[in-house]
């Protein structure tokens, strides 16, 4: 199973207060974790949103909403791809985190990402052959 674990963002990444060099070597350390574990698959932090922007659908038209967003708690302040064998697998790896905020409040939430099994007879045999090729694609540009 694969997981996206997303780091909430507060008030203080939104301002673009780089963290710590304490709290830069613990993660760095946990990261060293996650990987000897076989776990992380990927994992980045996120510039604010005010370098950033939306794209909003409404049928065929497209509106561009530039940055900053004022809902700090809907943004993400950093991302992991894990993958794990259970949701409490990932509930218990992420209890080890450092504090992403050190001594503040930080919020992490933990989503499965669906996989192609998850979207029945709909992900036509042809479908899946696209999706794989692609991901042939990708994976042939990612570096050693």
């Amino acid at each position: 199973m694969r997981f996206a674990v997303l780091v909430r963002a507060t008030g203080q990444s939104e301002a673009g207060v780089m963290p710590s060099e304490k709290l830069l070597a613990d993660m760095g350390r946990y990261n060293e974790e996650l990987v000897k574990a076989g776990i992380m698959l990927a994992g980045e932090g996120l510039q604010p949103s005010a370098k950033g922007a939306r794209v909003r659908f409404k049928g065929a038209q497209r509106a561009v909403i530039d940055g900053p967003f004022t809902e700090t708690k809907e943004l993400i302040a950093g991302f992991w791809i894990w993958q794990v064998k259970s949701l409490e697998e990932a509930i218990e790896w992420v209890k080890r985190c450092p504090n992403p905020f050190e001594d503040g409040e930080s919020e992490i939430e933990i989503r499965q990402i669906f996989e192609a099994e998850d979207f029945g007879a709909e992900f036509t045999p042809e479908l899946r052959e696209q999706e794989e090729r692609l991901r042939a694609q990708i994976d042939q540009r990612k570096p050693n």
